[in-house]
């Protein structure tokens, strides 16, 4: 049987699981909204940053 506090004192999470949360909180590609917003500032519709 298992001893699931023994196997979680064991744990560390994988290099790629590390590599992916970096990935996605230091991501810096536009989004739809930041998209939109430059098309509104090109064609001169009231938006303001």
């Amino acid at each position: 049987m298992l001893n699931f506090e023994e196997e979680l004192k064991k744990f560390s999470p994988s290099l790629e699981i590390d590599d992916a949360e970096d990935a996605i909180y230091n991501n810096t590609v536009a989004d739809i909204t930041d998209v939109l917003l430059e098309a509104l500032r090109d064609a001169g519709i009231g938006v303001q940053q």
